[in-house]
C-alpha cells in the first residue's frame, strides 16, 4: 500500500469510536451485527477501517454498500484521506461507469447496482470477507434485494461471510430478527447539539423565496456554512438564481450538490472553502457525506420520491413531505463539526403529522429489475426468496408480466436474452432496446435514446414554464417520434455544439454527462451482429417498441384534422385499456399507433410527454389475434357480433360479424342484465315471481328441504341459463324463467313446494282460491265471507308454521275485515260486520251462526 508523502494527523475522536470494540467482538463471534448510530456518529468512515485493522477478515475484502454515487465517492475519499493512502489503493470505490480500485484495494465502496452485477458473475463472493450495508434505513429496493441474496449465500455456502447492517434511524429489532437474532450495537449520536427552529405558520411563498428569506436571517445569527435541502434540481436552480442576485452573494460561494454533477463539482461543494458557502442540495447530502464547515441547515421538508403508478405502469418522482426520520438525518448535518441550528420551513404542529419513517421502495417502485435479478440468481424462486419485507404478490406478477413481454423471462424463468440484459446497468426496458439494436443495426442512436430515458432530462425549462420542459406545440409540426427528435438534437450538439431546439434549451453540462453515459453503454454491448439496411430512424422506433410493448396505444381519432390548434389533443387507448392523451410537448400527431414512452398521471387520462410512432408491420405477429366476439350495445340493449383484430390485447380493427357461440352470448347478456336488474326482473313470464316468493318462504320456514334462497344473488346466478337463446334485454324478460328455476330443484323439492306452499287453497265453498305471496309478510287469501262459512280456524301452510292472512271480502269484493285468527273473528267481530253488511246487502246470506252455515261458492240471494 502506498501512503501519501505527508503523514495524516491523528484522527479526531468521534462518538462511534467507543462502540467499535463491542461491534468487533460481536462480529467475530456472530458474523452478523446490527449497528444503530445517529447522524454524526462517524459510523460510515470509521467502521470499515476498524474491521480491516482487526484482521478478522484475513486477506479478504470489505465491501461497503452506499445507496448513492456521491456518497460512495465521498466515503472512499474521506477514509483514504484519514488513513493517509491514495484513493484507489487500500481504499477505493466503484460506481456506475466509474472505478477507482486496484489489486491492493482492501476496502471497496460500491453502489448497490455494482454489487448486483458482481453477484451475477460471482454469486459466492469468494474474495469478500465482510459486507457493510450503510444507511439501510433508506430501504432502497436494491438494499433489500441484496440483503436477501447475501443471506442465501451465507445459508448455503458462505457461513463465514460477515454482515454489518448500519443505520441512523432504523428499528433494529426487525433487522436483528431477520439476521437470526444478530447482536445490536448502539452508539451515541453527534458530537455537538443542534437547535431546531420551525416556521411559526405555513408559508405559502414560492420555495425559492422562502430559502432566500431564511438564508438572509440565518447568516446574521450564526457563523459557518449553510446546507439547504431542496427536492430537486429545478428547485436548486431557482434558489441559486435568487441567492446569486442577493446583496450578500459576493461574500458566499453558492454551490449546487446533486447526483448528476461531475466528481469535481461535487467535491467542491463538500470541501471547506476560503469564504462561507451555501450548499443547495437534494437528499444526496442527507446521509453518508460530511459537508465540511456546515453549522446551519435549512430544510424544505420535501423530497422527490420514486413511486410506481399502476394506472400508468411507471415509476414516477412524486413531490412528498419527508418523514420525521429523514428530517432528523438532515438536522444532523449541522452538528458534525460544531454546534448548529436547523431551520425547518414548516410549523411544528405539522411535523408531528409526518410519517415516522420512509416508505420502503419495495412497497412503491417497479419490481421488474429486482425480479430479473432473482430469476438469474442461484435460487431463482420468487416464492421462496427471503425478502426482508415481502412485496405484494400483485407487484411481483406485474413485474413478471413485463419481463415476459420483453422476452427477458418465460414462464417465470430467465431467458438468455434476459441474462444479457442483466449485464447492462439500466432498466430491462432500455436494455431490451440496446439488444434489439445490436441484432438489427446501428447501436449509436439507440444508446443515445437509452441514456436520455435513463438520465434526468438535459433540457432546461422552456420559456413560460411549460410542463415537461418543452415548448408548446406549434401548428402543423408533426413528428414520427419525440425520442428520435431528441436523439437527433443530441447528435447536433455533439457535432456542432447546437443547444437551441424547438422543445427546449439544451444544458451543455447535462448533455455531456448524457454522452458519457451513452459511450459507457456502447462499451458494454458487443458490436452489432449484422449490418442491416434498416433506416436509422426506423431502427430506433422499432427498438423503442421492443422495450415498451405494453405501452403501445392506438389513436381514438380516425382522421387527422387539417390543422392543430393549441386546444386540440390527440387521444388514444393503451395496451391494458388505459386512456391516454398526448401532451402539447409531443409532436407525434398523425401516427395511428404510438408507444407512450414517457407517461404522467392526469386527472382522468394519462398524459403522454414523449411518444414514438409504430407501423403495423412492426408489431410482433405472435401477439396478433383475430376473433369473433359478442359485444353488448348499450343503446339497443342487445348483444351483437363483431370481428376484432387486436395486438397484445389492444383493439386495432373491428367490423360486424355473426354472433359467436350461444354460451358466450348468454354470459355477456347475463352480465349486462345484472347491471340493469330492475329492467329484467320480475320478467313478463307468468307465475315466475309467485313461484320465487313461494320457494323463498319455504326456504326460510322449512330449512330441511334445502331449497335455494331465491334471493337476488341466486336469481342472478342462473341468468346464463335463462339467457340461452336470448339476444336482448327484452328477450330476457320473455325467457323461460320458470322452467330454469324448476330445473334447479329436485323432484322432491318441487313436490314439497306444491304441497307446503300451494298456489291455491280450497275453501269450504269448493273453490280453489289463489294465494297472494309477498316478499315480506304472510301470504294473503282474499275470499268472500260466504265462501268460508263452516271454516273454524285460519288455514296454515308450510307444515302449519305459517298462518294465512285472510282478507274477508264483502259482496262488492272489497275488504271488509283482515284477520289471521278466523276463530276470534267468528266469535267477536263477525256480528258487527254482519250487521253492517246485512244492512247494505240485504239480499245476500248473512246467517247468525257461521259455524254451521253452508258455504256458498256463488252469491245466493235470499227468497
Amino acid at each position: 500500500m502506498t501512503r501519501d508523502d505527508s503523514t495524516p494527523p491523528p484522527l479526531a475522536p468521534l462518538p462511534i469510536d467507543a462502540a467499535l470494540p463491542e461491534l468487533l467482538t460481536h462480529l467475530k463471534a456472530s458474523r452478523r451485527v446490527v449497528l444503530v448510530a445517529p447522524p454524526g456518529a462517524g459510523k460510515t468512515t470509521r467502521v470499515p477501517p476498524a474491521i480491516l485493522d482487526s484482521g478478522i477478515c484475513g486477506d479478504k475484502q470489505i465491501v461497503v454498500l452506499q445507496p448513492r454515487r456521491l456518497a460512495a465517492r465521498a466515503t472512499a475519499e474521506r477514509m483514504s484521506s484519514e488513513r493517509g493512502s491514495r484513493l484507489g489503493e487500500e481504499i477505493g470505490y466503484q460506481v456506475r461507469f466509474e472505478s477507482r480500485v486496484s489489486k491492493q484495494t482492501r476496502i471497496e465502496v460500491l453502489t448497490e447496482g455494482i454489487l448486483q452485477r458482481r453477484l451475477a458473475s460471482d454469486p459466492f463472493l469468494e474474495r469478500v470477507g465482510c459486507i457493510v450495508f450503510d444507511e439501510f434505513h433508506e430501504r432502497s429496493l436494491a438494499s433489500d434485494l441484496l440483503l436477501g441474496m447475501v443471506e442465501q449465500v451465507r445459508a448455503s455456502v458462505r457461513d463465514d461471510l460477515m454482515v454489518v447492517v448500519m443505520s441512523a434511524t432504523l428499528d433494529a429489532s426487525g433487522v436483528s430478527k431477520y439476521l437470526a437474532d444478530a447482536p445490536v450495537v448502539v452508539s451515541e449520536g453527534r458530537k455537538f447539539p443542534v437547535e431546531i427552529r420551525y416556521d411559526s405558520d405555513l408559508n405559502r411563498q414560492p420555495l425559492a423565496e422562502q430559502v432566500l428569506s431564511t438564508v438572509s436571517r440565518a447568516i446574521e445569527q450564526r457563523d459557518g456554512d449553510l446546507l439547504v435541502f431542496l427536492p430537486g434540481v429545478g428547485e436548486i436552480r431557482g434558489a441559486q438564481r435568487l441567492l446569486e442576485n442577493a446583496s450578500f452573494s459576493r461574500d458566499f460561494a453558492i454551490q449546487p450538490l446533486y447526483g448528476d454533477l461531475s466528481l469535481e463539482e461535487q467535491q467542491q461543494a463538500l470541501r471547506k472553502q476560503s469564504r462561507r458557502k451555501i450548499v443547495l442540495a437534494t437528499n444526496v447530502a442527507e446521509t453518508s457525506v460530511t459537508v465540511d464547515g456546515v453549522t446551519i441547515v435549512i430544510d424544505s421538508g420535501l423530497a422527490r420520491v420514486s413511486r410506481y403508478h399502476e394506472s400508468t405502469g411507471l415509476d414516477r418522482l412524486d413531490l412528498e413531505p419527508i418523514s420525521r426520520a429523514s428530517a432528523d438525518q438532515r438536522a444532523g448535518r449541522a452538528g458534525r463539526t460544531a454546534p448548529g441550528i436547523c431551520y425547518r420551513l414548516w410549523p411544528e404542529a405539522m411535523h408531528r403529522a409526518r410519517a415516522a419513517f420512509n416508505t420502503p421502495e419495495v412497497q412503491r417502485v417497479d419490481l421488474a429489475p429486482a425480479v430479473l435479478e432473482i430469476l438469474a440468481w442461484i435460487e431463482p424462486d420468487l416464492a421462496t426468496f427471503p425478502w426482508y419485507e415481502p412485496p405484494a404478490s400483485g407487484t411481483l406478477d406485474r413485474a413478471v408480466s413485463l419481463l415476459e413481454q420483453i422476452h427477458a423471462a418465460d414462464e417465470r424463468s430467465i431467458t438468455e436474452l434476459g441474462r444479457q440484459m442483466l449485464r447492462l446497468p439500466i432498466h430491462p426496458r432500455l436494455a431490451r432496446m440496446m439488444l434489439y439494436a445490436r441484432e438489427h443495426g446501428d447501436l449509436l442512436p439507440v444508446a443515445t435514446a437509452a441514456a436520455l430515458l435513463s438520465e434526468r432530462s438535459p433540457w432546461n425549462h422552456a420559456p413560460g414554464g411549460t410542463r415537461g420542459n418543452f415548448a408548446p406545440r406549434r401548428a402543423r409540426e408533426h413528428s414520427e417520434s419525440d425520442v428520435l427528435d431528441r436523439v437527433q438534437a443530441i447528435a447536433a450538439f455533439e457535432a456542432r455544439g447546437e443547444t437551441h431546439f424547438p422543445f427546449g434549451e439544451l444544458n451543455p453540462r447535462s448533455a455531456k454527462t448524457l454522452l458519457r453515459t451513452r459511450d459507457q453503454l456502447l462499451r458494454l454491448v458487443d458490436a452489432p451482429r449484422n449490418t442491416s439496411s434498416m433506416p436509422e430512424d426506423e431502427l430506433l422506433q422499432r427498438a423503442i417498441l421492443a422495450g415498451f410493448p405494453d405501452r403501445v396505444a392506438k389513436r381514438r381519432e380516425t382522421k387527422l384534422a387539417p390543422e392543430y390548434a393549441r386546444d386540440d389533443a390527440v387521444r388514444g387507448l393503451m395496451v391494458g385499456g388505459r386512456g391516454v392523451k398526448l401532451d402539447r410537448s409531443s409532436q407525434v400527431l398523425s401516427e395511428e399507433l404510438f408507444v407512450c414512452v414517457e407517461l404522467d398521471m392526469g386527472q382522468g387520462e394519462a398524459i403522454v410527454r414523449q411518444a414514438s410512432g409504430v407501423k403495423r408491420a412492426w408489431l410482433d405477429p405472435q401477439l396478433l389475434e383475430t376473433k369473433r366476439v359478442a359485444v353488448f350495445d348499450d343503446e339497443l340493449l342487445r348483444v351483437q357480433g363483431r370481428k376484432r383484430t387486436s395486438w397484445n390485447g389492444l383493439l386495432l380493427d373491428e367490423s360486424q360479424a355473426a354472433l359467436p357461440e350461444e354460451d358466450e352470448v348468454a354470459e355477456i347478456l347475463a352480465k349486462e342484465a345484472i347491471a340493469r336488474w330492475d329492467r329484467v326482473f320480475p320478467p313478463e313470464s307468468e307465475g315466475v315471481l309467485d313461484y320465487v316468493l313461494r320457494t323463498r318462504l319455504l326456504a326460510r320456514l322449512m330449512p330441511k328441504l334445502e331449497l335455494p334462497p331465491m334471493d337476488v344473488p341466486y336469481l342472478q346466478s342462473i341468468l346464463p341459463a335463462v339467457a340461452r337463446g336470448c339476444r336482448s334485454i327484452d328477450d330476457l324478460r320473455r325467457a323461460p324463467w320458470l322452467m330454469v328455476i324448476k330445473n334447479g330443484l329436485s323432484w322432491d323439492q318441487q313436490q314439497a313446494i306444491e304441497r307446503e306452499a300451494p298456489e291455491r287453497i280450497k275453501v269450504p265453498s269448493g273453490n280453489a282460491i289463489r294465494l297472494e305471496y309477498q316478499a315480506d309478510g304472510p301470504p294473503i287469501l282474499a275470499v268472500r265471507i260466504q265462501e268460508i262459512f263452516g271454516l273454524l280456524e285460519t288455514p296454515k301452510i308450510a307444515g302449519g308454521r305459517q298462518p294465512i292472512l285472510l282478507h274477508l271480502l264483502a259482496p262488492n269484493m272489497r275488504v271488509a275485515q283482515v284477520t289471521d285468527d278466523l276463530h276470534s273473528f267468528w266469535a267477536s267481530s263477525y256480528a258487527l260486520v254482519r250487521k253492517d253488511l246485512r244492512a247494505r246487502y240485504p239480499k245476500h246470506s248473512w246467517p247468525e251462526d257461521p259455524y254451521t252455515a253452508v258455504a256458498q261458492s256463488r252469491p245466493a240471494r235470499k227468497n
